[in-house]
């Protein structure tokens, strides 16, 4: 039975059906609970999700499950190198009985759409799809056509294949709120995962069943943008970004964008652990899948393995925590 969203949900409305959302996932995706609540967080705050793992850990999977358990129409789309704009977008048809060109739409007209292995693509069909990501709509055939609401991409980036590949730049990269990662599974949950299989006595992977109506999350994200934030979190996350910029391993720093992003998938985090108000705690939990990805590492520094995230783990460190109070409470305070 799907779990009904108020159009204005409470915190706890919302923790709740959080939480009943990954659990129903976890029925499909074993043992990666940190993984999907940072996917769950991205969604949440309006944005789109790289997933960048190694091949078989269960980020088709994951997406899919995503999609059925918050009732959202999916669309897979398999990037290869001689995918072309109009595949994406759709294009025109000529209809042989009435003699007109008419617009059928491609596969970017979903709710989800799942961007398989997004580094195969050429980039004019990577940037067809980041341009649909930042305005939610298409231009094609002359005119302009509104993308479903909501409209999220998961994509899928394998990086240890480089053969045939063609890289997100970094200013590509820079549209999607969290990168994240998944990972081998550990050796008890890889386990559980086998005998998931053989009790089953099918190669189909786990049903998920739909937990939230479509218009779930919409009422969700509306919910989000109703977490308080106080002055001193506002400096705290200008002060996170500012020190990424001037940290001596990095040669392109966080961007306004990228504080912009660290916000909501921190306000999204403070609503999903039940409050509705920001908490320093929250901002370091997602700092670096939503700062990580968006750092230039200067380049002699690659052959010493030097990241992104490890930078912004070390500014996490650097930079001092507010000791911050919700304003309301300090005023109700005698």
């Amino acid at each position: 039975m799907t779990a009904f969203v108020d159009k204005d949900p409470t915190v706890r409305q919302c923790a709740d059906v959080a939480g009943a959302v990954l659990d129903e996932i976890e029925k499909a995706v074993v043992g990666k609970r940190g993984a999907l609540r940072t996917v769950l967080l991205g969604m949440l705050a309006s944005g789109h999700v790289l997933l960048e793992d190694l091949p078989g850990v269960g980020k088709t999977l994951m997406a899919r499950s995503f999609a059925t358990a918050l009732g959202l129409t999916c669309t897979r789309v398999q990037f290869t190198p001689d995918l072309l704009p109009a595949d994406l977008t759709g294009a025109p048809v000529y209809d042989a009985r009435s003699g007109d060109l008419s617009f059928r739409p491609g596969p970017v007209f979903t709710q989800l759409l799942l961007a398989d292995e997004i580094n195969r693509t050429p980039p004019k069909t990577q940037a067809a799809l980041l341009e649909a990501m930042s305005e939610h709509r298409v231009s094609a055939d002359g005119e302009t056509r509104e993308l479903p609401d909501p409209f999220i991409v998961l994509a899928t980036d394998n990086p240890i294949e480089f053969e045939g590949t063609y890289p997100l730049p970094e200013a590509q990269l820079d549209r999607f709120i969290a990168r994240v990662g998944i990972g081998y599974p550990a050796a008890a949950d890889e386990e559980e995962l086998l005998r998931r299989r053989v009790a089953a006595g099918s190669p189909e992977p786990p049903s998920v069943r739909q937990v939230v109506e479509p218009a779930g999350l919409p009422a969700m994200r509306r919910a989000v943008e109703k977490v308080e934030v106080d002055d001193d979190l506002y400096r705290y996350v200008v002060a996170l970004a500012a020190a990424t910029r001037r940290h001596p391993h990095c040669a392109v720093g966080a961007s306004p964008r990228a504080s912009l992003a660290l916000l909501q998938l921190a306000r999204a985090h403070a609503l999903v652990e039940g409050r509705d108000f920001l908490a320093p705690g929250d901002v370091k939990a997602v700092a670096v899948p939503a700062l990580g990805h968006r750092i230039v590492v200067k380049p002699e520094l690659w052959a010493r393995r030097v990241t992104g995230d490890q930078i912004v783990g070390e500014v996490l460190g650097e930079v001092p925590v507010p000791a911050t109070v919700p304003s309301r409470v300090r005023e109700s305070a005698p």
